[in-house]
């Protein structure tokens, strides 16, 4: 199961000897880890990356579902479910990207409180006892949210608006008199250049999933082909996960372009 995984520590020392654990974890088979980070809660509320795991598929931060985590971070403490509104308008194409709602930000932001530290990752993992574990010793408060495709499905609602308006305005503009039609087919004609727009933009998120995919994949794959009895199992089942979310995905897109023209 792909989660998104913060912890929150007191201090840069334990910091570290979580971002280690969990890869020793990952290491085991336990988790897999796809993207994972080091950072610190500033005095001012800002947050800063201080370490980036090289050794993981997801090599970049700036654009990823972590990315996108991070940066909603070093938003202010107690965002909360009615901030949507107001403190997060701007940052919620930023939740969608991570796969993460107003309730997990406003649990996290409320103890990674400013000279605190935090490891965020991008995993997948089967049962929560082996972090769990690891990160009590080390005095670590866990926070993980299983991932939402949010991002297709927007995409998918959006654009059956905007079809469904051009589609009623077309009726109306049959019914209408000559001097009405220009003025109708001007209002189809900004909403086909908005519809366009939507699926550009659309096809560019899934292709950025698509690449995450095979890294995530490639990358277990390559394990999977050096472990052995249960940790195989378990390696295996996450690559058929992936595969399968990805397709999922893959078919949701493919209704927004199949008739990708002006209508």
């Amino acid at each position: 199961m792909e989660r998104m995984l913060v912890v929150v520590f007191e201090n840069e020392l334990k910091a570290y000897d979580g971002f280690k654990a969990l890869t020793e974890l990952d290491s085991e088979g336990s988790i897999s880890i796809h993207a994972q980070a080091v950072m610190k809660k500033n005095d001012d509320g800002t947050v800063i990356v201080k370490h980036k795991g090289e050794d993981f598929p997801i090599r970049t931060v700036g654009g990823t579902a972590i990315g996108a985590l991070i940066g909603l971070l070093g938003g202010p403490i107690g965002l909360g479910i009615g901030a949507v509104a107001g403190t997060l308008t701007g940052n919620i194409l930023d939740m969608n990207r991570a796969g993460v709602n107003a309730g997990f930000l406003d649990d996290v932001s409320k103890k990674l409180t400013p000279g605190k530290w935090a490891i965020v990752s991008d995993i997948n993992e089967e049962w929560i006892t082996p972090v769990d574990t690891r990160m009590a010793v080390l005095g670590g408060t866990v926070f993980r949210i299983t991932r939402q495709d949010v991002e297709s499905e927007q995409d998918a609602r959006s654009v059956a608006a905007l079809k469904a308006d051009i589609a009623k305005l077309k009726t109306e503009q049959a019914k209408s008199r000559a001097e009405q039609k220009a003025k109708i087919q001007l209002k189809i004609d900004d909403l086909n250049k908005k519809l366009h727009v939507k699926r550009e933009q659309a096809k560019q998120r899934f292709q950025q999933e698509q690449e995450e995919a095979k890294a995530k994949m490639e990358a277990l794959e390559k394990k999977a082909a050096k472990a052995k009895g249960e940790a195989k199992a378990k390696i295996e089942a996450r690559i058929a996960d992936i595969k399968e979310k990805s397709k999922e995905s893959r078919e949701r897109y493919q209704v927004l372009w199949e008739d990708d023209v002006f209508l």
